[in-house]
């Protein structure tokens, strides 16, 4: 019990850390263009690093949610609008769990 109270206070001063000292170890601002574009493009980064798996694992079989990805990519290089290509999304995934597997 004792050191589930160590590993809680190390994990609480490393989360700290990690957001306090870029706060203050950097006071002025980023003129490196690599740094900038790095910093830019970390949110998209994240979101893709989590939502990549669920897309895959969220359905019955793996293959429909990589056939619903592909769909998705596909719908995404035409243009198509955000509700649009989550009906094509569902759709593929409701086709292939039903007519295929």
């Amino acid at each position: 019990m004792r050191n589930m109270y160590i590993y809680l206070l190390i994990m609480a001063g490393v989360s700290y850390a990690i957001r306090v000292l870029p706060m203050t170890l950097i006071r002025k601002p980023i003129k490196n263009k690599f740094i900038q574009s790095f910093l830019y493009y970390v949110p998209y980064v994240t979101l893709a690093v989590m939502t990549f798996p669920a897309i895959v694992e969220a359905t019955q079989s793996p293959i429909s949610g990589c056939i619903a990805l592909a769909v998705g990519q596909t719908a995404g290089l035409l243009r198509a609008h955000l509700f649009k290509q989550a009906v094509l999304c569902c759709a593929a995934v409701l086709a292939v769990e039903m007519f295929l597997l």
